[in-house]
């Protein structure tokens, strides 16, 4: 009886692990955005830190688009298209701000990653 409450615990505690894609991108999207508004909070003690948070939401918005764009991806045309045009214009704004740091430019980059993994989350 105990070998198979201990299987059923584990089995529990694994099911608790496992991430939808959904959630894990959602996740990843708050991080890049929790880590770019410590940036602007404290821009003056931060902004050293300000190219490397660029270059990992930018290199997360990188994976979104490329899994958005595999053939096998399941999202309608609009969706893929609004979700590159997205992409494109924070790839731009990205290069804004690296090339002329701003704190408040930051809150563009910002906003979108907590709209898009709200959306993500089904909010």
């Amino acid at each position: 009886m105990q070998h198979g409450f201990n299987a059923y615990a584990s089995a529990a505690r694994t099911n608790q692990s496992v991430v939808s894609p959904r959630e894990l991108e959602a996740s990843l999207l708050i991080k890049a955005a929790v880590r770019l508004q410590s940036i602007a909070d404290d821009f003056d003690a931060r902004a050293r830190e300000l190219d490397d948070a660029l270059g990992y939401n930018r290199k997360l918005w990188t994976l979104l688009v490329t899994a958005v764009t595999r053939e096998d991806n399941p999202l309608p045309v609009d969706i893929k298209r609004s979700i590159l045009g997205l992409a494109n214009f924070i790839f731009n704004h990205t290069f804004r701000i690296a090339a002329a740091p701003n704190p408040k430019a930051l809150g563009t980059l910002i906003a979108i990653n907590r709209d898009v993994a709200s959306g993500l989350r089904g909010r």
